[in-house]
């Protein structure tokens, strides 16, 4: 069996989580065409979008928003580049800059949820 090709990845109804944070916060993608988008809520974050595009070499250009717990919110974009785990889910890669009133950049990585 050929491993999937991550330039054609789909996303459609698949959940995410980062691996190493709050297992709470759960984002689940969709997919229409080259158009990703998803929904995001647990944890600290009350709820939250997240929309973009797959660009022709299979990594996720993105825009996001979230409602914090506090009241607070945080804006910014996200560079997510695939790959995958041993046990063949999505593991994204991200490179972001949040906007603001405290704006800042950094690395995180997001993986899907095992089913």
């Amino acid at each position: 069996m050929n491993p999937p090709n991550l330039h054609r990845l789909d996303y459609e109804g698949r959940r995410f989580h980062a691996p190493d944070g709050d297992h709470r916060t759960v984002a689940v993608y969709h997919q229409q065409g080259d158009l990703v988008w998803g929904e995001i809520a647990g944890g600290s974050i009350q709820r939250g979008w997240t929309a973009g595009t797959r660009q022709p070499d299979g990594t996720l250009t993105m825009g996001y928003t979230f409602v914090l717990t506090d009241g607070q919110v945080v804006c910014g974009r996200t560079h997510n580049t695939p790959a995958l785990t041993p046990d063949g889910r999505i593991r994204l890669h991200e490179t972001w800059e949040r906007y603001g009133p405290h704006p800042t950049t950094g690395t995180s990585t997001i993986e899907e949820v095992a089913p």
